[in-house]
């Protein structure tokens, strides 16, 4: 059984580490630069290598037992040591300029890469992922990979240069210490293999614990009036608290693998060495062995030593980036919708504004057991305005979301202009469209920024008009700084009904065909409301509007008024023909509100 588990876990290591070099491909144009510091890097660690045979030599030339004194093999010998020394040093800079330019070109484009990718996922997989754990991906994760691609690999290949040349040359110094010194390589690797599982273990755990910890720190930030209101600024405390412990104790339990680690490597590599200087002090007591060439073969041991040490260190680095890459490739590896960049809708693509659902059934990925949407049909004509009603979770604002294809029905069809919804291209069909939903988003540059987010590239003039007919250009006019006045982290510095206000002008300027109202005037003052309402009439002209109702008084106007309950139709038509129907639904909701 533990024989079929242990074969189980080895693809799963091979398949982790395949996965991770998969991000190589974003060094590939950056290749020569990377190629060269490869090439400095070879070359300043074999003038490593040069330094305890030329150390050797020196002693040797000073003269021992056997050997004459030799003043100017001593200078000349210098004059190798002062040569080897500046070449490694200019080597070197120049190695990790060109490793961190490469690095730092790589990593931009991952985040590009990584970025452009996760907005362009579908609703499904933000529905269980939480903003700031994202966030954390896009930062420390990377953080972590920024010191593989820059220090981890050239040092594994430092490390390795050093260890095959060093064992080289101790063979050419002395077979019979060579020997005696690689018995006690094996003890290490296995140190070294045992510590690095756990080490990787705790460190993929940390990197998930920090995640949470930022995904508290934005939820609090941006949640900020809540936390106040409710005076929950200690629950919020704690709660972090208890999430940044668990990160210490993760650390210090990585700590305690690194430790133990550590000791063990200075007691094998240092016991090793001690070894070799009392076996080398024997040979060179009977005469095999002159003391240059030992103080050379302790040099090379410990250069080797330390570069196993190194190794090992390397190792537990690169066990530490796999965890960091894995959560990175989840994301890439998560299909993403098929959008692409639109600046003029195709003439076969252009919408009437004429829709229909046919026998529409939904439920959310999350919640396959609960049906929100059941067998729904309705037709709407080019023009119509269109009333969404019904109680809370009837399935108002799903439609919406099925409108604008941020989820595709489990069963039936949605047709525009006749045609199923799928034929059309997903940002051909959503540029089509705008929403003005009930709780508006504003972004937290300026009114200007926002309003033209409708419409990239919009001139000032295209952007003063939008905000003139959503009423929006009376509170604007006000601001010394008019359009160029900042909102604030998300729209906070504005009332609701200019916020409202200002999303409304975004839906004006992107001239949509079908609009979608989420009853953009429920939380607004009287005042604010009349403004509100005055433009959305004016934006709702000459184009398929869809208006999810809360209250029944904005909507008596409606050509069709579909009212919903439990995800079900049941009832459909005008103002004055669903409030005839005895014990309707909609007459039932309309004498409850307006009894009031």
């Amino acid at each position: 059984m533990q024989e079929e588990s242990t074969q189980q876990k080895k693809p799963i290591r091979a398949a982790a580490l395949k996965r991770t070099l998969r991000l190589y491909k974003y060094v590939k144009p950056y290749w020569p630069a990377f190629g060269l510091g490869l090439f400095f890097l070879f070359v300043s660690s074999a003038a490593n290598l040069a330094f305890p045979k030329l150390l050797g030599e020196l002693v040797d030339a000073a003269g021992g037992q056997r050997i004459i004194s030799n003043p100017h093999r001593i200078n000349q010998i210098g004059l190798w040591l002062a040569a080897v020394l500046i070449a490694q040093g200019i080597f070197g800079y120049l190695r990790i300029i060109l490793f961190v330019n490469v690095t730092e070109r790589s990593l931009a484009s991952l985040r590009q890469h990584i970025y452009n990718h996760l907005i362009r996922l579908p609703m499904r997989f933000f529905l269980n992922r939480r903003v700031g754990e994202l966030g954390s991906r896009i930062s420390s994760d990377i953080s972590l990979l920024q010191e593989t691609f820059t220090t981890t690999i050239a040092e594994f290949i430092r490390q390795v240069i050093i260890i095959v040349g060093g064992i080289a040359l101790l063979l050419h110094t002395s077979v019979q210490l060579t020997l005696m010194m690689l018995a006690c390589l094996p003890v290490v690797m296995v140190i070294a293999y045992f510590f690095g599982k756990f080490v990787r273990r705790y460190s993929k755990l940390a990197q998930s614990q920090v995640a949470e910890a930022n995904t508290i720190v934005e939820e609090t930030l941006q949640g900020v009036l809540n936390v106040k209101a409710f005076a929950n600024e200690f629950f919020e405390m704690k709660r972090y608290r208890r999430k940044i412990l668990e990160v210490a104790a993760t650390g210090m339990k990585t700590g305690k693998f690194r430790g133990a680690f550590a000791a063990s490597m200075i007691i094998g590599v240092f016991g090793a060495m001690i070894a070799v200087i009392w076996r080398g002090a024997l040979l060179i007591a009977e005469g095999q062995l002159d003391p240059g060439m030992l103080l050379s073969f302790v040099l090379y041991s410990s250069f080797i030593g330390g570069s196993v040490a190194g190794l090992a260190e390397v190792y537990t680095s690169i066990q530490k980036s796999i965890g960091a890459t894995e959560h990175l490739l989840e994301i890439l590896d998560e299909p993403a919708e098929p959008i692409e960049e639109t600046t003029m809708v195709a003439a076969k693509d252009h919408l009437t504004g004429q829709i229909s659902f046919d026998n529409v059934s939904f439920h959310y990925p999350t919640r396959e057991d609960q049906a929100v949407l059941q067998n729904v049909s309705f037709d709407i004509a080019p023009d119509q305005q269109i009333a969404l009603v019904g109680p809370s979770g009837a399935g108002k604002s799903t439609i919406v979301s099925l409108l604008l294809r941020l989820y595709d029905p489990q069963e039936g069809t949605i047709r525009f202009n006749g045609k199923d919804a799928s034929t059309f291209p997903l940002s051909a069909l959503r540029s089509q469209m705008a929403i003005v939903p009930q709780d508006v988003f504003l972004f937290g540059g300026t009114i200007r920024e926002n309003i033209a987010y409708g419409k990239p590239g919009a001139t000032t003039e295209e952007v003063t008009a939008a905000a003139r007919q959503a009423n929006a250009w009376e509170f604007i006019a006000r601001f010394p700084d008019g359009l160029d006045t900042v909102v604030g982290e998300r729209g906070i510095q504005l009332s609701g009904g200019q916020r409202q206000r200002i999303a409304i002008a975004r839906a004006v300027l992107k001239n949509p065909r079908i609009l979608i109202l989420d009853e953009a005037t429920s939380a607004l003052d009287s005042e604010s409301e009349r403004l509100v309402q005055d433009a959305l009439e004016k934006l709702m002209e000459g184009r398929t509007s869809i208006v999810i109702a809360h209250r029944l008084s904005t909507v008596r106007q409606a050509d069709k008024i579909i009212v919903l309950d439990k995800g079900k139709l049941v009832e459909e038509g005008t103002h004055q023909e669903l409030i005839l129907m005895d014990g309707g639904l909609y007459r039932s909701l309309s004498e409850m509100q307006f009894s009031h």
